[in-house]
């Protein structure tokens, strides 16, 4: 990401790096929409490093090696425009929960490719916030405003 982000900045608010997609929660400059961009160079970037160092590639149809994916990602993305700060607190705490709802940690903090101990350490999550009790509740509340 560090090399992209040289290329064409922007601020991470919020991420999880999932074993096959990750979520992101970007900030880009003033009048630099191309996060299409951005979002392919990381992609790619990462799967030959990952492929190089002996990582494997899953399983791919004719038509996705017809153009060059290599079964490291999913092949899309899905990209919304942050309105309000209601519709950021549901994105970052949907980002965070992520782990959590593919069943990966019993709570946002015991995964550790996340942004979770970030906003923790400033203040804005506790450290057991969202604990599997009161998880479903919330997940379905984000779910259906995205």
């Amino acid at each position: 990401m560090d090399q992209t982000n040289r290329q064409r900045p922007w601020k991470t608010d919020g991420l999880v790096l999932m074993p096959d997609h990750w979520h992101a929660l970007w900030r880009l400059p003033r009048g630099d929409t191309n996060y299409s961009w951005r979002i392919g160079r990381i992609k790619s970037l990462f799967t030959r490093a990952y492929l190089a160092a002996g990582g494997l590639a899953g399983r791919t149809s004719p038509n996705q090696r017809r153009n060059r994916r290599q079964g490291v990602w999913q092949p899309r993305f899905w990209e919304h425009a942050i309105r309000d700060a209601a519709d950021f607190w549901l994105h970052l705490n949907y980002i965070h929960l992520n782990p959590v709802k593919h069943g990966l940690a019993a709570y946002p903090r015991d995964w550790p490719w996340s942004t979770f101990r970030r906003w923790v350490r400033e203040g804005y999550y506790e450290e057991d916030w969202l604990g599997p009790t009161d998880l479903s509740e919330n997940i379905e509340y984000v779910w259906h405003d995205r």
